[in-house]
């Protein structure tokens, strides 16, 4: 497993990860973009973007990197400081399958990124990835998995994703929407050959949405990696956004609020790397606070009372509009 290589780390940001879907394509939907990138967003502006926190990411002690090939360019740009810095050997790098980009580098676009969980769409994106990534990917995931994923049920799929894991790149799969919980069960049970294929999970567990953390603990029990993200809800957990508990602790702390957000979640016992979506070296450098702020009982009973119905809060993500 590369995520072995994370528990010798001894920086407290080693179990911080970086990814890089909102600096990886001009839109996305984290709130208040228009504050956080340049207005014209060309390719060159977002590749100097990505490289400038990969830099600041990895001197901060941050060592897993997270891209999708639905996430605009961000295997190309990742693949490209890895190329440039060949003396970075002590990172675990993901990326994600399952989504096709279709903005054409376009914030305006009708449909952003269309999903098909099919052998074909495997086959073709992963020779993709390899183009871009070649032997430094370590985790390949599918991408969004819910329950009724004809991933979690397609044998011959299986299969070739044993056949990638037999040739060292950890299998995972990430997972979205209300039913998350049902998503990340089914796949704790699909083997191949009589164990199990997948090693990591990446779910959406925040203050507002915890639903998927009773799975998570099963899933970190049966020895799978926990990775997470949305930790700040898309920016509903950040700066002015953030709820008055959340901003008040904050304040006691000096610290902003992302950092509490993502505090909370690195406190969860099966929490194994927890993902910055940092779109600034600001951003990054407040959310790495989180490795260092305690939140007792009492501070995490606060927090308790922002949690909302799953389906109420996958209504409001699927209301922001990409900017």
């Amino acid at each position: 497993m590369p995520f072995a290589r994370l528990t010798t780390a001894t920086t407290p940001t080693a179990h911080i990860g970086l990814g890089l879907a909102a600096v990886g394509r001009p839109g996305y939907i984290n709130l208040h973009r228009d504050r956080d990138l340049p207005g014209e967003r060309t390719v060159d502006e977002l590749r100097a973007r990505t490289h400038e926190l990969l830099d600041a990411a990895y001197a901060q002690g941050v060592r897993y990197f997270d891209a999708a090939r639905s996430y605009g360019r961000s295997e190309e740009f990742l693949g490209d400081w890895l190329t440039a810095r060949p003396e970075v050997r002590d990172v675990v790098v993901g990326s994600k399958w399952g989504y096709t980009y279709t903005a054409g580098w376009s914030v305006d676009a009708e449909a952003h990124e269309v999903k098909d969980h099919t052998l074909a769409t495997y086959l073709r994106q992963r020779a993709e990835t390899g183009e871009l990534l070649g032997d430094r990917l370590d985790l390949y995931q599918i991408h969004s998995v819910t329950p009724d994923s004809p991933a979690l049920t397609d044998k011959e799929l299986h299969a070739r994703l044993a056949e990638l894991a037999a040739d060292g790149v950890s299998v995972g799969l990430s997972t979205s929407g209300p039913a998350q919980a049902e998503a990340i069960r089914a796949a704790l049970a699909v083997t191949v050959d009589g164990e199990p294929l997948f090693r990591t999970v990446q779910a959406t567990y925040n203050a507002l949405e915890t639903s998927a953390g009773p799975a998570l603990a099963e899933a970190h029990a049966a020895g799978l990696t926990v990775i997470v993200k949305e930790a700040m809800a898309n920016g509903r957990l950040a700066g002015t956004e953030a709820p008055a508990v959340m901003r008040e602790i904050a304040a006691e702390e000096g610290l902003g609020s992302d950092a509490v957000a993502v505090a909370l979640v690195l406190h969860q016992p099966w929490a194994g790397v927890v993902l910055s979506g940092a779109a600034t070296v600001t951003q990054l450098a407040g959310n790495l606070h989180a490795a260092v702020l305690d939140l007792d009982e009492e501070r995490r009973a606060g927090l308790d009372a922002l949690v909302e119905e799953p389906e109420a809060y996958w209504r409001h993500r699927a209301s922001l509009p990409w900017s």
